[in-house]
């Protein structure tokens, strides 16, 4: 990259992070352009030079997010350990994303999570659900999880439980401490684990 694209970038992204802490602040529909203008410092026509509109900031905001998301999951998905050591991995890149950044975890809950229109418009948020369903079968395939539970409902389940608690925390209806999140990825991983997990006989053969 040039130091022209470079310089370039580092605008678009500052223009972002100042949308990510207005919309958490403000909330998106109460704000304005000039508000996260002014929170990044910049003229109010240089957000328009890269952003057509504040919706199109909060899409790009949600994308470049879940697409990270991705990334770290598929990492997770590769790594060849247990299903079981797969679903906490992913359990606990969600909910201590609250502990690195509450705001971004505010406004994706509150803006998008909410919002079906935007949901819709993104694809990316299914692509979330399918690797988890993988995970989970490829557990049932392995004999780690239960085979007479359906892979898909289990995953939006598990992805669903981690959803409320993140919510209960924006919403400040649970504590939301290091020790608060560490017993919630404990909890999601031992009720959920446990329902999945394929029980045994006495030689060890997946009953």
């Amino acid at each position: 990259m040039t130091d022209r694209s470079i310089a370039q970038e580092a605008k678009r992204r500052a223009i972002l992070d100042a949308a990510v802490r207005v919309f958490a602040r403000k909330g998106y529909h109460t704000c304005r352009v000039g508000d996260i203008a002014e929170e990044a410092g910049v003229a109010y026509g240089l957000v328009y030079h890269y952003f057509s509109s504040k919706e199109e900031i909060l899409e790009t905001i949600f994308r470049e997010t879940w697409c990270e998301l991705l990334e770290a999951v598929r990492e997770v998905e590769e790594s060849g350990e247990s299903a079981g050591e797969q679903l906490r991995q992913v359990a606990a890149l969600l909910l201590r994303a609250w502990r690195r950044d509450p705001e971004l975890v505010r406004v994706l809950v509150r803006e998008i999570a909410r919002s079906p229109e935007l949901q819709r418009q993104v694809g990316e948020i299914g692509q979330a659900f399918a690797a988890i369903e993988r995970i989970v079968r490829h557990g049932q395939e392995q004999g780690e999880l239960r085979r007479d539970i359906d892979a898909r409902l289990a995953s939006w389940i598990f992805y669903g439980a981690i959803e409320e608690i993140l919510t209960g925390w924006v919403l400040g209806q649970l504590p939301d401490g290091d020790e608060e999140v560490a017993r919630a990825e404990r909890t999601i991983v031992e009720l959920i684990g446990a329902g999945l997990a394929a029980s045994r006989d006495a030689t060890g053969a997946v009953a």
